[in-house]
């Protein structure tokens, strides 16, 4: 057995893997030297393509604890607890993975503990997006698999949306001191509540424009909506008069991502944010299933693609940084997306830069 084997073993142990567990780990072929050899030929070609990439422009992936990415971000299969808990530091080690989302921050806050550990693990200048906690972001609480159009006692009005005190003790005050560093982009994704319950949008608009004008200065801000009724050029006014960037988001029940940049120019903002979380009109759960493990590519999206290198560049051209996340349910593997996105970024920002062009 393998050095590297035996490591993980004991790895495993400290977290009271079952038994069986540790059999299998010990029994399983051990084909590290493949993978490390696979990731080798990945960063030399992604490094190859960073490159060319406009300037400005980060990409990554939403999240990063994915056994199914060894020998395209990790040299290694690691288990998922493994690698939320060290991963970053192999992750932010790939030439196109420049950010990352750091979504549990969504359900629950994140303790500062654990965002000086993430530090510790990233590079310096490497900038992390991080979601605004549900408990802030929901209009309303609704039991788990209600539909939108439920009512009754299981739905009850959150008394914190948009709460400026909450918001500050749940997830700003971290960012600004043990994760200073390393925040970017704050997200501010507005769970779909459906019309029995939604906000009218003079509503909507009226507590977005007072948080946004009271929200802690230092960090900057992404407005993700699920609502596609709240994509109005008054929405859009909203952001412009606070400097808060619109989140192009590649979400079920949004338009693509090059129709909301008609709604909210990308040039209205101090930087962009592109979210490629789930093709519109498909469910979560069965495209979770049938993408697994995520390491390939399972449904590409042209046209998706081709607006989000829209986006990209013209932030670019205006000077404006841009970060793009990718989630595994956008088309089967974050990792590989990212990559196809960088290389048809890559085309366009150097026909558009060409003598010839201008």
């Amino acid at each position: 057995m393998s050095r590297q084997r035996r490591t993980a073993i004991q790895q495993l142990s400290l977290f009271e893997q079952p038994p069986e567990a540790l059999v299998e780990a010990a029994t399983a072929p051990d084909d590290s030297p493949a993978l490390a050899q696979s990731l080798v030929q990945v960063h030399a070609e992604a490094a190859t393509i960073a490159a060319r990439l406009p300037p400005g422009l980060r990409l990554g992936t939403s999240s990063w604890s994915f056994p199914g990415w060894a020998g395209i971000v990790y040299a290694r299969r690691q288990s998922v607890k493994d690698l939320a808990y060290s991963g970053l530091a192999e992750y932010a080690q790939h030439p196109l993975l420049t950010t990352v989302g750091i979504d549990r921050s969504f359900y629950a806050p994140v303790p500062d503990g654990d965002y000086l550990r993430y530090a510790r693990q990233l590079p310096p200048g490497f900038l992390c997006v991080t979601k605004a906690p549900h408990a802030v972001m929901a209009q309303v609480f609704m039991a788990p698999g209600l539909p939108e159009d439920a009512s009754g006692p299981t739905v009850t009005p959150n008394p914190d949306f948009l709460s400026v005190a909450a918001f500050e003790a749940m997830h700003a005050r971290p960012l600004l001191t043990s994760f200073q560093e390393h925040a970017g982009p704050v997200l501010l994704e507005m769970p779909p509540v459906g019309p029995a319950h939604r906000m009218p949008l003079p509503a909507f608009l009226d507590r977005l424009d007072s948080f946004l004008a009271a929200a802690p200065r230092g960090l900057r801000y992404a407005v993700e909506l699920r609502e596609r009724s709240y994509l109005t050029p008054a929405y859009a006014e909203v952001l412009r008069a606070h400097g808060a960037a619109h989140a192009y988001t590649y979400w079920r029940s949004m338009p693509l991502p090059g129709a909301q940049a008609a709604v909210v120019p990308v040039t209205q903002a101090p930087f962009a944010l592109v979210r490629l979380s789930l093709k519109p009109g498909r469910a979560y759960e069965a495209d979770k299933a049938r993408f697994a493990p995520f390491d390939k590519i399972v449904e590409p999206d042209p046209q998706m693609r081709a607006q989000v290198v829209e986006i990209t560049c013209a932030a670019a051209a205006a000077g404006i940084p841009a970060f793009v996340l990718v989630n595994n349910k956008a088309e089967g593997s974050s990792p590989r997306t990212v990559q196809e996105l960088a290389a048809l970024c890559a085309v366009a920002w150097e026909r558009r830069t060409a003598p010839h062009a201008r």
